[in-house]
């Protein structure tokens, strides 16, 4: 099976799921994954298809972005293309292009061109390093009860999305199904052992920094992200020593990206990233018609066009 599940609401240019003729096919909520075995004098490998599903309270909507796939993975190997520029620390991006994938036909390869990204295989550390430098989501929630976040303490008196005196480090577990959950440090150490976790969060930190500071420059708040990290794996697919950050980096999926010039503590803050869908469904939840639990609604045209335009518009000014 090769082809494309066709969109559900019918439009012909989204990528809903794909099918290549692969091995170790997974789906997560956005992205397709293989798993390429080492081959050929080729290493082990992954292949990550962003497609244009999108998903909101852990739940995958039944109508796609329609190129949304296409811009996150223009978002994120760019910021790889910057992290790499830093030599902050190694990554898994090997190449974007189709033709560097074994076994695909030529119509296989256009289905993935632009969304696709072929990576060093590697054991995945159970933790999603969340780095925050406003108070906003579940950080917002958790500060209004506790006055801290992942048992950071933080001052009195901060309204939701002030700025944070400093970024911080706030884990959570990474979870195959349903909420990831919020954690402190010492747990997010037993979890992964405490040396990996130091020097894991001071990678973080610096990454959300730098970041943040060449995003501000170009008219977006990079107010929190979500980043993960890995085992390589070498040639016959035994975990080494080397830890590299997997996955996708600073995208409107894995971070709340808002525009610097309308921003103002106290209230929520118009965004680039899937916010504005999250919204529209929160007005559902309010009026009844749905409880978050799957299925998810269909989402208008409305909806769908301008979340497009919006991670579209993130792109742009984050890197013309």
């Amino acid at each position: 099976m090769t082809g494309l599940k066709p969109c559900p609401s019918g439009g012909p240019t989204a990528v809903y799921e794909t099918h290549l003729p692969l091995p170790g096919r997974r789906q997560g909520k956005v992205r397709d994954i293989y798993r390429l075995p080492a081959s050929g004098g080729q290493p082990a490998s992954v292949l990550i298809v962003a497609s244009d599903r999108i998903s909101a309270f852990d739940v995958v909507l039944p109508d796609p972005i329609p190129g949304k796939g296409v811009l996150l993975t223009g978002i994120a190997t760019q910021w790889f293309d910057f992290i790499r520029a830093r030599g902050i620390i190694a990554d898994h991006l090997r190449s974007t292009d189709p033709a560097d994938v074994p076994g695909l036909s030529t119509e296989e390869q256009d289905q993935i061109r632009g969304r696709m990204m072929l990576g060093r295989a590697a054991e995945v550390i159970p933790i999603e390093f969340v780095v925050r430098g406003y108070l906003a989501g579940s950080g917002w929630v958790e500060y209004q009860r506790d006055q801290s976040v992942c048992g950071v303490s933080l001052p009195a008196g901060l309204q939701q999305c002030s700025e944070l005196p400093e970024p911080i480090f706030t884990p959570a577990t990474k979870a195959e199904v349903g909420h990831d959950e919020n954690i402190d440090f010492d747990r997010a150490s037993d979890i992964a052992g405490r040396d990996v976790m130091t020097r894991l969060r001071d990678v973080s930190l610096r990454l959300y920094r730098e970041a943040a500071a060449h995003a501000r420059e170009k008219g977006i708040i990079l107010a929190d992200t979500k980043l993960e990290f890995g085992y390589a794996l070498d040639d016959d697919g035994r975990r080494t020593d080397e830890i590299i950050l997997i996955d996708e980096v600073f995208t409107p999926d894995s971070s709340r990206f808002w525009p610097a010039e309308e921003y103002a503590a106290g209230r929520d803050q118009d965004s680039f990233d899937k916010q504005y869908v999250r919204n529209y469904l929160l007005k559902l939840v309010k009026a009844g018609t749905w409880d978050k639990t799957p299925p998810g609604p269909p989402l208008p045209d409305e909806i769908t066009g301008n979340t497009a335009k919006r991670y579209a518009e993130a792109q742009r000014r984050l890197f013309g």
